[in-house]
């Protein structure tokens, strides 16, 4: 699991000191809630950009600065008095302080919290004491603001765990228009708490995907495209459609992965088994078209979603014949039985009616794409079984 790591002696230039209530949540994470100044907040929290280090290993989890919404909260911010009581979520290191209030509790207080002082460090850029969760659009609105003064809320949870910041900056963001890519790659690095089941149904196919397109080995090797690449240079694929493609066969009890889910750790299945799958044939269909792998979907329609989702499809019925444990030889022979119906790269689908290029990723292009596949995959098996 990759963990945010402090510096062990950053530069302090202050301490920045607020009333704050403190509470205890799950197993035993401090949770504070207090009021800040909106342009004290980038001094004392770091926006942790999604990305990838040289080794591929995943960074950060907050998508890039929209300006245009940045824009739009200044401009409502510049308005004068204006209220604004949506909280920013903070993830806090250790390094922070809080002292308890001396003196006795009030009449009737129901003990859920206690009130202090806590005093936040305000260290260098790249290595402060905080990190936005969520409201980074809204920081750095209020950052640029005229009225330096405006006091906001912020509730700041105590740890520098990146799990457990990306797995809370998901359930912040589930149920608002947060790029559903996004989600997808910051799952498979997301372990630390239970998630809800709609999220943990997406986390195993998006762990498949980041290993087809980070091993070596795999005809899918850094060609799928996600949102931390800085560069797009060399992907291809989206993978959303190959994640799509998975979910569907883990879903379809007679589809290929189906057979995986029911063993291995925790309920999450035996992924080197689903793995093994993926990897042997997709690797049969780059064997039996290599004329059109690698290539950008304008040049090659099987690097399309549309070809993607038709022959992920075509993997369910390719298995429903062979055993999971099946050789690449063996997945290339039933593969090389719809090769003869393929227009990926140039002519016309004989079957649909359409030029290789007129095949779109609307629903109706790819269910008509499926069945053609499938029925020729069919009637081709049954051939050669009666001849």
């Amino acid at each position: 699991m990759s963990e945010r790591v402090m510096a062990s002696n950053p530069s302090v230039n202050q301490d920045l000191v607020v009333r704050a209530l403190r509470t205890i949540q799950g197993k035993g994470v401090e949770v504070y809630a207090f009021f800040i100044k909106g342009e004290d907040i980038v001094r004392v929290a770091d926006i942790s950009r999604i990305g990838r280090d040289d080794d591929d290993a995943l960074q950060g989890f907050q998508r890039p600065e929209i300006r245009q919404h940045v824009k739009g909260i200044l401009e409502y911010l510049d308005q004068g008095d204006v209220l604004f009581p949506n909280a920013i979520i903070l993830a806090m290191s250790p390094d922070i302080r809080f002292s308890a209030s001396r003196g006795s509790r009030p009449t009737g207080d129901a003990r859920v919290s206690e009130s202090g002082t806590l005093t936040l460090p305000v260290y260098e850029e790249g290595k402060r004491v905080a990190w936005i969760v969520d409201g980074q659009q809204r920081s750095l609105a209020l950052s640029k603001a005229r009225n330096r003064e405006f006091a906001v809320p912020v509730i700041g949870f105590v740890s520098d765990s990146l799990s457990v910041q990306r797995e809370q900056f998901i359930l912040v963001n589930k149920a608002k228009p947060l790029p559903t890519r996004l989600i997808n790659e910051l799952l498979p690095d997301t372990e630390a708490f239970v998630l809800p089941r709609e999220l943990a149904a997406r986390k195993v196919p998006a762990e498949l995907v980041n290993l087809l397109n980070k091993d070596p080995s795999s005809p899918f090797y850094k060609i799928i495209k996600r949102p931390s690449d800085k560069s797009s240079k060399g992907a291809v694929v989206t993978d959303s459609a190959v994640l799509t493609s998975i979910k569907r066969s883990l879903s379809n009890p007679l589809g290929a992965l189906s057979p995986f889910k029911a063993i291995g750790r925790e309920g999450r299945g035996d992924i080197e088994g689903m793995y093994r799958v993926l990897l042997t044939y997709w690797s049969a269909v780059k064997a039996v078209f290599p004329e059109a792998w690698g290539k950008d979907p304008g040049r090659s329609r099987l690097m399309h979603s549309a070809g993607l989702l038709a022959m992920g499809l075509l993997m369910d019925a390719v298995y429903a014949r062979l055993s999971p444990h099946a050789d690449i030889r063996s997945v290339q022979a039933e593969v090389e039985r719809i090769a003869p119906i393929c227009r990926w790269t140039e002519g016309v689908w004989e079957e649909l009616g359409l030029a290789w290029n007129e095949i779109q990723s609307t629903p109706q292009h790819v269910k008509r794409l499926e069945a053609a596949l499938v029925q020729a995959y069919s009637f081709n098996k049954f051939s050669k079984m009666n001849s």
